[in-house]
């Protein structure tokens, strides 16, 4: 028994999913970082960043517009206001893309 749960533990722990970036390390690595449209950005062109990036915006798109749409506002407007926060609220060491779309190290 005990050879069938070390077999199930190395293959949780080479799983793709066990191994999938998540936001937050992906911010905490400079690969990604937030920006005034409320949206990430890629910094680091791979396939792996871009798909977290992909799935993130598109998960906020759908959130905006399900915000928007209960408060009679457009999903842009939601999401710029998003984006002010979400660039406040960057921790130190994570990158906010300025207004000039150069990218700054908080």
């Amino acid at each position: 028994m005990k050879g069938w749960a070390r077999l199930c533990l190395l293959v949780a722990l080479f799983s793709p999913l066990a191994q999938a970036l998540t936001l937050d390390e992906a911010r905490q690595q400079g690969r990604v970082g937030e920006t005034l449209s409320g949206y990430v950005a890629v910094r680091q062109q791979d396939a792996e960043t871009q798909a977290l990036a992909t799935r993130i915006n598109q998960g906020r798109e759908a959130h905006y517009r399900q915000i928007a749409q209960r408060n009679n506002l457009t999903t842009d407007e939601v999401a710029r206001i998003a984006g002010e926060k979400l660039v406040t609220r960057a921790s130190a060491g994570e990158y906010v893309q300025g207004i000039n779309g150069k990218w700054i190290r908080k």
